[in-house]
């Protein structure tokens, strides 16, 4: 009941974020069909040398296997040449025992805010624009429904989103065609990048805690019938061995009379 309680509240925040991300994505590729993506260093793609991966998980078990498919995502990439960004104490056990390279651990409450997330695509964001990393990616279970949440790898740096998210189709014109930005799109696209960056991890740190307590309520839910299930097969093997030991006292006595009489 509690794992249900605190699923609907982390879907609804997860559910309810979509939309302004979808908006936010439209606009960033109107920005870029506008403007030189060469010119700004979050958008330029360079040789990946170095890799940082931000892996988002729970800080508790009980999850079914929500975090060891996690993990086995996060496991994927080459421990030579990736440093990694930890959200949640599972992940950071993860690397303490694979004996990988932490850069930073970040703890987060049960429902963040957005200003409680930003330090995170801070850190991400002047480790990518000191070219200390080429790329950095983000592991996360991405909220599908209730039943169904799927581990997700995505990239986040360098910002290359001519797709629309989600499976939809990108559109070969520009999405916003009639707008104008003030003062210029090249302005605006300097202004927006680290907010959209910021806020693209905030939405899959809502994705990853509403399938969290989702996995946890159906984790909990399995376990509460077969806890059930086994006291209905444990009490009908103790009327079996009750009944066969009254049996059995029954024909020791009736043999007892009859040896008697």
């Amino acid at each position: 009941m509690v794992a249900a309680s605190k699923m609907r509240k982390a879907q609804q925040h997860a559910l309810a974020g979509r939309p302004y991300a979808a908006l936010m994505n439209k606009v960033l590729v109107s920005l870029q069909q506008r403007t030189d993506p060469r010119l700004h260093p979050l958008l330029q793609v360079r040789e990946v040398k170095k890799e940082l991966v931000i892996v988002i998980s729970t800080d508790k078990g009980l999850a079914g296997a929500l975090n060891t498919n996690l993990l086995r995502e996060a496991a994927r990439f080459e421990a030579n040449k990736t440093g990694y960004i930890v959200v949640g104490r599972k992940a950071r056990q993860f690397l303490a025992r694979t004996k990988r390279d932490l850069l930073a651990d970040f703890e987060l409450k049960h429902a963040p805010t957005f200003v409680e997330t930003k330090p995170i695509a801070k850190f991400a964001t002047e480790k990518f624009l000191a070219r200390e990393v080429d790329k950095v990616s983000v592991v996360y279970t991405h909220f599908i429904n209730t039943i169904n949440q799927r581990p997700t790898v995505q990239t986040l740096l360098p910002i290359d989103h001519g797709e629309l998210p989600k499976g939809e189709e990108a559109s070969a014109s520009d999405p916003l065609l009639g707008y104008v930005f003030e003062p210029s799109a090249e302005r605006v696209l300097e202004a927006m990048l680290p907010y959209y960056l910021q806020y693209q991890i905030f939405q899959m740190i809502l994705d990853a805690r509403a399938s969290e307590h989702s996995a946890r309520m159906v984790a909990m839910k399995n376990a509460t019938d077969n806890a059930q299930q086994f006291i209905k097969d444990l009490t009908l093997e103790y009327n079996k061995m009750r009944q066969a030991s009254i049996t059995t006292e029954l024909l020791e006595i009736a043999t007892a009379q009859m040896a008697l009489g």
